[in-house]
């Protein structure tokens, strides 16, 4: 040991004092961290903002301003609640950037033209309120009141002041959505099997008066020159146009009338949506043939149709062939035919003047389909075969009787 003093004292004196650093380091380090520990946190941004407000607000209600301090945090409160249940209620906040309240009650030629479009929205708003038309004593002041802010809107519109961007197309397809879509209750169905029949009187919905300006505002919105359908379809989605089309069983003919010039123009503007519109017409007559036998709208979906076929491109496409495979022609399968037998054979001859092959499937069809009990109905075939036939002799696709 003596000799390993001797030759390596230095190199023993270094370690020795590395080892005394290091006990020293983690002492000193472990007392500096207890100390640190029991000293009281910093406040944090927040903190400071919140203890401030409350101090000051402390401040202000001790000093001789006190009243007036408090109506002014009490009125900017009110706004702000009130801007904010409007947006929520309208539309998502994301777009309500930059979009201000104003009071719904005003006249549009009350405000300047920089807050007409906030009015606009602030009356859209107004109207997602359903009126209940069962109870003829029941509101009647906000009935009226909803009835008069539907009628600025629809002149609003009708003038061309309106400006539809994002927040007032959500706007108004939200107030479209609730005062229109609704399911019709059963007992529309209790007086006979089959929907609407010639004999009977219509049912005329008692809300008309209001839902009529809805129709008028949303026909106003799809047909408004500078609408962004890019923007449009966002809102007027698959969703929207799938409960449009159950409002086709309506009982109220009126309704019917007003939703095909609206459905009708939703094809023609929104073209990205025109698959969807025919594929969901399709359902509702694979439904109606072969579940159910009822349905109110048959004929005015088929008049629609009637404009839609006249406007396909030839060649045919096999997906509109198969319309006609698959829902024109089993459409002539049901009882109540007659409803809606003049829109049905409009639509076949359409098809037949696109491509006059197909007047052999349609001609097979009708055998198929022919009535042997039913003479009522035997003549509507006979006067639809003829029809076809005269057709296709006129396109020179059948040779002439005795030719």
């Amino acid at each position: 040991m003596n000799k390993i003093w001797v030759f390596f004292p230095c190199h023993v004196i270094v370690i020795w004092h590395s080892i005394v650093v290091c006990v020293a380091g983690s002492f000193f380090a472990t007392m500096l961290k207890q100390i640190l520990i029991k000293l009281p946190r910093k406040l944090q941004k927040s903190d400071l903002l919140d203890s401030s407000g409350s101090d000051s607000g402390n401040h202000t209600s001790n000093s001789g301003n006190r009243v007036e301090c408090t109506n002014i945090g009490n009125s900017i409160s009110s706004r702000l609640s009130v801007v904010k249940r409007v947006s929520s209620a309208v539309f998502p906040a994301s777009i309500m950037v930059g979009v201000e309240a104003v009071e719904p009650n005003l006249s549009f030629t009350d405000v300047s033209i920089l807050q007409k479009q906030s009015l606009f929205i602030s009356k859209l708003n107004l109207c997602c309120e359903v009126s209940d038309f069962s109870d003829p004593d029941k509101t009647s002041a906000e009935q009226d009141l909803k009835h008069q802010t539907l009628i600025e809107l629809v002149d609003f519109v009708s003038t061309g002041s309106a400006k539809f961007n994002e927040p007032a197309i959500a706007a108004m397809c939200k107030m479209c959505a609730v005062n229109l879509f609704r399911v019709f209750p059963p007992k529309y169905w209790s007086n006979s099997i089959g929907g609407e029949v010639e004999d009977e009187e219509p049912m005329f919905d008692p809300s008309w008066s209001n839902l009529q300006l809805v129709y008028d505002l949303l026909l106003g919105f799809i047909t408004y020159s500078s609408l962004d359908a890019k923007v449009a379809k966002k809102y007027v989605d698959h969703s929207f146009i799938s409960r449009l089309l159950d409002l086709f069983d309506s009982e109220d003919p009126r309704e019917r009338d007003c939703l095909k010039t609206i459905l009708h123009r939703i094809y023609g503007k929104l073209m990205v949506h025109r698959p969807f519109v025919r594929k969901a017409v399709s359902n509702i007559i694979y439904r109606f043939v072969f579940e159910t036998e009822r349905h109110n709208g048959i004929a005015e979906l088929l008049e629609i149709f009637g404009s839609i076929i006249s406007g396909f491109a030839v060649p045919l496409k096999e997906e509109h062939k198969m319309f006609l495979w698959k829902a024109l022609i089993p459409l002539h399968k049901p009882k109540l035919v007659r409803v809606y037998h003049q829109q049905l054979t409009f639509c076949v001859v359409q098809f037949i003047d696109k491509d006059p092959k197909l007047a052999d499937s349609v001609i097979k069809g009708l055998l198929k389909y022919w009535p042997v009990t039913n003479s009522q109905k035997e003549l509507m075939f006979i006067s639809e075969l003829e029809e076809v036939l005269e057709y296709c002799i006129l396109l020179k696709q059948l040779p002439l009787p005795g030719g």
